[in-house]
């Protein structure tokens, strides 16, 4: 009797997603047959989340940064469904997906969840009318139409207010400062008392310097009370005041989408799935889960954060794992390596923290830039894109040099 095709369905096509289901075509499946592999994401893009700051100050191209997805998978065999994930039948073994045409259900033997979170945009009165998250292409978009638009105007302030002081509120003033210039006026909220407050010291540091140096305001122990049209209202030490804002950013907190809290799987108090450190879901094998939805300890009893670095790591051993449990071999519990971590303060500087080495400034900018590229997800596109960022500087020489046409 001919043995049918093993399905595997993986939901959410961001560091998590996408990699392990190109991890997974490239494992060998001689003596077994071969599955067939389906990535399923609302957009038709990859977002390569920690550059997408450089669109806003032109350093990089969409291109670049969010490659389509039917590009990326070319010649390897796995499926793409472009779709929004409505329902998961855990029992039936099954995935309700609404595409722009029609209804789709994707029956499953091996069920990968990696659809990341969302920026919940429901903290203080106002946010989800006027305040724009910073998690997506269309984010960036939408934040650059606005920018556009105050740009051209005849105001002689643009004032941005950035609420959260952690990686990502910082690294968006410092891109907003620098290219508004002595036009702009960016200020940080920060609830607690200080930024990153689970950053390395000497990485606080080199960011509140290079705030400093942009004149970014930073607000400390301060909480948004309520966001209008075009002020806020700030409450600090009691005293509440009200000034006047053209953009909020909001960078606050992640909560997992609503079809993963429908779930009926272990669960933490906030609606992430308890894994075990073979990243398969506690007392269902069949279902795997990582990144910002997933929580759980790794092989050594290490507590794992909810960052980009994690879920990269993550989507090696799961795109194994899977593997694995479908060519009867033993599961690898996954070790998460604690590399350091980097943060954009501009356009020409960085600074970074780990495995013994710190550095900040254009150095720290190369290098971030160098152990991004080869993160990327596929070696054609790492390709394209090193070689853009290597030839772009003569590009532009070379397009400076040429006077406009007459």
């Amino acid at each position: 009797m001919t043995q049918s095709t093993p399905q595997v369905c993986i939901l959410g096509g961001g560091f998590g997603g996408l990699y392990t289901a190109l991890r997974l075509s490239q494992l060998s499946w001689e003596g077994f047959t071969r599955p067939e592999i389906t990535l399923v994401d609302q957009n038709d893009r990859f977002v390569f989340l920690p550059l997408l700051y450089e669109l806003l100050t032109r350093e990089l191209e969409t291109w670049e940064i969010a490659p389509p997805f039917e590009e990326l998978l070319s010649g390897t065999g796995i499926r793409f469904v472009k779709g929004t994930v409505s329902a998961i039948d855990t029992n039936a073994k099954q995935v309700e997906v609404q595409t722009s045409n029609e209804a789709q259900t994707l029956p499953y033997d091996r069920l990968v969840l990696a659809l990341g979170g969302e920026t919940p945009m429901d903290m203080v009165p106002g946010a989800a009318e006027h305040a724009i998250p910073f998690r997506s292409v269309e984010d960036a978009y939408c934040l650059e139409e606005k920018l556009r638009a105050l740009e051209d105007s005849d105001k002689d302030r643009i004032r941005i207010a950035v609420a959260g002081g952690g990686y990502s509120g910082v690294e968006l003033a410092c891109k907003l400062a620098e290219r508004l210039g002595d036009r702009g006026r960016v200020r940080i909220v920060e609830l607690s008392d200080k930024i990153l407050r689970t950053s390395p010291e000497f990485n606080r540091e080199s960011a509140r310097k290079a705030l400093e140096d942009q004149n970014v305001w930073i607000d400390l122990e301060t909480s948004i009370e309520a966001i209008g049209a075009d002020e806020i209202k700030l409450q600090f030490k009691q005293q509440v005041d009200t000034i006047p804002v053209d953009i909020v950013l909001w960078t606050v907190g992640t909560k997992v989408v609503p079809v993963i809290e429908a779930l009926d799987l272990p669960k933490s108090d906030r609606n992430q799935i308890r894994i075990n450190p073979t990243l398969d879901v506690i007392d269902h094998p069949e279902i795997f889960a990582l990144g910002d939805l997933a929580t759980g300890e790794d092989a050594d009893a290490q507590k794992l954060p909810a960052t980009a670095q994690v879920a990269f790591q993550q989507a090696d051993y799961a795109g194994w794992n899977v593997w694995a449990s479908l060519t009867n071999r033993p599961l690898l519990p996954f070790r998460y390596q604690n590399l350091g971590e980097m943060m954009s303060l501009g356009s020409s500087s960085a600074t970074l923290t780990g495995l013994g080495v710190t550095l900040n400034g254009p150095l720290a900018h190369v290098a971030r830039r160098l152990v991004y590229l080869s993160r990327m997800p596929t070696l054609e596109h790492q390709m394209r894109v090193g070689f853009n960022w290597m030839t772009k500087p003569l590009q532009d020489l070379l397009g400076a040099a040429v006077p406009p046409s007459q």
